[in-house]
């Protein structure tokens, strides 16, 4: 595998890490339909765990197996396909070398009460990964949550074992809550902040979600309108992101979120490449289509951040 000067370029902002670690790297950033162009799209399949099985997969009945996405995130084309333990194991022999993956190690459920805390459980290890020929581990945080402290010190001993073994570490960084509203949760400078935290503990790639103009800490509000940074637009919220994320030094992608609208998908794709963003992570609003609805639409997102729409 020869890679283009794009990706030689992002690889060589990862300063501290090994050939193993940017190996990693490079086998996403130049698998599929984008690669070699330092944009990036990935299947995420968590929410089973997340959401439940009948609210994650009823709509399209099919993706009930994980053989489904496995094959959807081959078939078109994409950087890499995430998900648990468990649902990696499923497909691991019959798709080893067909598609780059990356182990979530942390969940939570919607079976746990209000007063349990935003927190998430280790279910697997760095072996689990090696084992498995994952590229990436995968890892949630919390900013904003009472627990966060413990999480961010759980994935900075993950993230220094798994680079000790040639893995690479990608961070969900999700703010949400005890000390932030719920507008909060996709404000501007909380999603920025996010971005920072992320790249702070060491993530090799940040996910994180695409951010309103609502501003929700007073002491950073006053810095945001002093200095006027430019925060109207999607694309200028990217952009901002992206400056969080070491002046773009880091990987970042974004997420797809709750199903919606394919218009709104497409805009959300145009803002992030618009803003200089890497690119999507994108689960239901892929596989809770009919998968013949995905493949197009995962096709026109790769036309989208290949600049040809």
């Amino acid at each position: 595998m020869r890679t283009t000067r794009i990706v030689q370029k992002i690889l060589a902002r990862y300063e501290g890490d090994t050939p193993g670690v940017k190996g990693n790297l490079a086998r996403m950033l130049m698998n599929g339909k984008l690669r070699g162009t330092g944009k990036m799209i990935i299947l995420p399949v968590d929410q089973g765990f997340e959401h439940g099985p009948a609210r994650s997969f009823q709509a399209n009945p099919a993706a009930y197996d994980p053989h489904y996405h496995y094959q959807l995130a081959v078939d078109a084309g994409l950087n890499a396909f995430a998900a648990p333990l468990g649902m990696i194991e499923a497909g691991a022999d019959t798709f080893a070398g067909q598609i780059p993956t990356i182990l979530k190690m942390n969940s939570a459920n919607s079976l746990m009460s209000a007063t349990a805390g935003k927190d998430q459980a280790i279910t697997a290890s760095v072996d689990d990964a090696l084992r498995l020929g994952c590229a990436c581990i995968g890892f949630t945080i919390y900013p904003g949550s009472d627990m966060a402290l413990g999480m961010f010190e759980e994935i900075s001993a993950l993230r220094e074992e798994a680079a000790a073994k040639g893995i690479a570490t990608v961070i969900w960084s999700y703010p949400r809550g005890e000390a932030i509203s719920k507008d909060g949760e996709t404000a501007i400078d909380i999603a920025a902040y996010a971005a920072q935290i992320a790249a702070l503990l060491g993530a090799h790639i940040i996910k994180i979600k695409l951010s309103t103009d609502h501003l929700e800490l007073p002491e950073a509000k006053k810095v945001y309108e002093a200095e006027k940074i430019d925060i109207a637009t999607q694309a200028a919220r990217v952009r901002h992101c992206m400056q969080a994320a070491f002046g773009g030094r880091r990987i970042v992608v974004f997420s797809g979120g709750a199903r919606k609208g394919a218009e709104s998908v497409y805009d959300d794709a145009r803002a992030i490449r618009d803003g200089g963003g890497n690119g999507s992570i994108i689960g239901r609003n892929t596989f809770q289509r009919p998968r013949e609805d995905a493949l197009e639409m995962l096709a026109k997102l790769v036309d989208i951040y290949k600049g040809r729409d």
